[in-house]
């Protein structure tokens, strides 16, 4: 069985990609999922697993530093932080700079990801309000959540006017409707790779995994998770 650690926003593409992997080779996959920040942690402490999915930096330093297997590892899919309404409700503008701002500053409450979980989502909003001098004003009305998730949730429920996360952690819930990403050039992509650990007891199997979730015919599974294929 290969173990497997992925970011949580990857969650539907990869146990979808993954079911189609056990199915072709017979393969059983264990997968964990958790911000790329406590994935890192677990994997300090001294957890192990056979392929990593995490930040395309964050693979790149470990395989500079041995921790996974030199020429194994590839781009595999992208996403953007994007905002979200509920569904049916008047889209506001948030296509430049000004607008995005003066739809921020208007709204009531504001869903998001919580930077003290270890997102990058929630990491890069923090850095975004102070650049756009409204981290006060924010503060006031922020609904820090623990996952992206949660996020479109109470954009869902109708708790919060907007919600800021992960579009590929937006799409999967039901009554939230990403209207677009940040505009530039205040956005941001994550792009996420996949890599062969130096503790991987059947490489083969690993490389095997890695090339179904880079192939070309995935790329409609990434589209319906928020993402953009990679490969």
């Amino acid at each position: 069985m290969l173990k497997v650690l992925c970011a949580r926003s990857m969650t539907s593409a990869v146990k979808s990609l993954a079911a189609d992997f056990s199915r072709e080779t017979g393969n059983e996959v264990d997968l964990g999922f958790g911000t790329v920040g406590a994935l890192q942690d677990r994997l300090a402490a001294g957890e192990t697993a056979d392929v990593l999915i995490l930040g395309a930096p964050a693979v790149a330093k470990m395989e500079q530093a041995g921790a996974v297997v030199s020429g194994s590892t590839r781009d595999i899919a992208r996403t953007s932080i994007g905002v979200a309404i509920r569904e049916g409700a008047p889209a506001p503008d948030i296509s430049t700079p000004d607008t995005f701002r003066k739809t921020m500053l208007g709204a009531r409450v504001i869903a998001l990801s919580d930077a003290a979980v270890g997102g990058s989502a929630g990491t890069y909003l923090v850095g975004l309000w102070e650049r756009m001098g409204i981290a006060d004003e924010i503060k006031q009305k922020a609904m820090p959540q623990k996952s992206g998730g949660e996020v479109a949730a109470r954009v869902a429920e109708g708790t919060a006017d907007l919600g800021l996360t992960l579009i590929g952690e937006i799409v999967p819930v039901k009554g939230a409707r990403v209207i677009g990403k940040l505009p530039s050039p205040l956005g941001s992509d994550t792009t996420y790779a996949a890599g062969i650990s130096a503790t991987c007891g059947d490489r083969m199997a690993a490389a095997a995994f890695i090339a179904t979730l880079a192939r070309p015919t995935a790329r409609e599974v990434w589209a319906m998770a928020g993402f953009e294929w990679a490969g």
